[in-house]
């Protein structure tokens, strides 16, 4: 066999492998590329830049909308005049979410670093609306601490004392949590004093780019890094609520391919209906959301790239972060696939299932355990025990265990004295 006939075998070994792998046909590729076009298309012309964002002015109304509705659920009551102002909702909430980790200019942290009203929500890590918020918000409430990420670091300072209401530790904690989440409310449409859109709160994990001091770009004739244009994008409106608009396309990609992928398999493979139930154990399915949100960001980047200018701001808030981070999200989860790691969690997970039953099965058995004989039959034996303690010889201890052989009806499995019935070759033990 020569060296070509060995690479055509290798070759459609690895096409076999493929194909069992994905086993996507051509109608699958063509389905994922145009639904990622349309989430493209979406992106391009009704996202863009905060700026100038159709999708984002829409996601504003609601926000402020939700804002207002919230406030209604926590008391507030305005006048006929003022209900539709959402300034109003937020002032309520603001003054009824006060936390000690809101400071907002220099003089709040004795002018150890700048800080701004528009920079404050990025910067103090406890504003942040996902699990790193939550636990420096708790930090920061049980310690009378403020957390901030400034220049790359981690800076902690102290405030006034602020201490939690309930009357014990898990109490305390739920008031915590409440205080966060009515205060994020209370900045997720900027504050009650802002003129016009206000600065919002961060995307979730956004505060990330605070320590990301790599990269020199051009901003205003000046040298910025990578964390000074993410806080600059963030004051000009790269917040929370342009995230929501961002997820519009990447929502759209997905639902579509799923959809299609769930036709395709009932209407067209005849497949009973909960085997077409669109989830990551179909390669198929990962593969073509791949591909579509593949095609989103690819056109993404192009048009980022091409209305920029090469403004790196610019091009930085035209690109749709919620599209980079699902499809890397995507591109990882299935290399942990092909390479087993998630096979591997699968198992240990399972085996923690199964555990979990056994214990469960376990437990069931213990709770049939009659408790009260259970003692009286233990009282017996340390009754003996407590006999035995007092045995100040070998021989009175003997005797002692011959008396309470009888006490408790146990039948000696010798007959007359011990001693000679061992010396006995012909005598047997007989135990009943």
């Amino acid at each position: 066999m020569d060296n070509r006939e060995i690479k055509i075998e290798l070759s459609e070994a690895n096409r076999k492998l493929l194909q069992s792998e994905d086993r996507c046909d051509k109608y699958d590729y063509i389905a994922a590329v145009v639904c990622g076009a349309i989430g493209g298309m979406i992106d391009i012309f009704g996202v863009g830049s905060s700026g100038d964002s159709a999708l984002g002015t829409w996601t504003d109304q609601q926000v402020d909308k939700a804002v207002m509705a919230f406030s209604r659920k926590m008391g507030w009551n305005p006048k006929e005049k003022n209900v539709d102002n959402v300034k109003s909702a937020i002032g309520f909430l603001e003054r009824n979410s006060r936390v000690n980790y809101d400071q907002r200019k220099p003089g709040d942290v004795n002018d150890l670093f700048n800080i701004a009203p528009k920079t404050h929500h990025m910067m103090s890590l406890a504003h942040s609306p996902d699990v790193v918020g939550l636990f420096f918000s708790i930090l920061n409430q049980f310690a009378s601490k403020s957390t901030f990420v400034v220049n790359g670091r981690l800076v902690t300072i102290s405030t006034d004392t602020f201490e939690l209401k309930g009357g014990n530790f898990i109490m305390k904690i739920m008031c915590g949590v409440s205080n966060w989440i009515i205060h994020l409310m209370s900045d997720i449409a900027g504050s009650s004093g802002a003129h016009g859109r206000g600065t919002g709160i961060v995307m979730p994990f956004y505060e990330f780019f605070g320590f990301c001091k790599n990269g020199s770009f051009n901003y205003k004739n000046e040298k910025k890094n990578l964390a000074e244009i993410a806080q600059i994008a963030f004051t000009q409106g790269y917040d929370f609520r342009f995230g929501m608009a961002q997820a519009i396309p990447v929502i759209v990609t997905e639902l579509t391919i799923r959809l299609i992928w769930m036709l395709r398999r009932y209407i067209q493979y005849h497949k009973p209906l909960k085997e077409c139930i669109p989830t990551s154990k179909n390669a198929d399915l990962r593969v073509m959301l791949l591909i579509g949100n593949g095609t989103l960001c690819v056109m993404d980047g192009i048009d980022a790239g091409i209305r920029s200018g090469g403004n790196f701001l610019a091009f930085f808030m035209r690109m749709n972060l919620c599209a980079w981070v699902r499809l890397t999200t995507l591109v990882l989860k299935e290399v942990c696939i092909r390479v087993g790691l998630s096979n591997a969690v699968q198992r240990q997970l399972d085996a923690y299932k199964r555990i979990n039953e056994l214990l469960v099965q376990y437990l069931g058995q213990l709770r049939q355990i009659d408790l009260e004989q259970y003692k009286k039959e233990t009282s017996k034996f340390e009754k003996v025990i407590t006999v035995f303690v007092k045995a100040e010889s070998e021989k009175e201890l003997n005797r002692l265990l011959l008396e309470e052989f009888e006490k408790l009806g146990i039948k000696k499995p010798w007959e007359g004295d011990f001693n000679e019935h061992m010396s006995n070759k012909h005598g047997k033990l007989v135990f009943e």
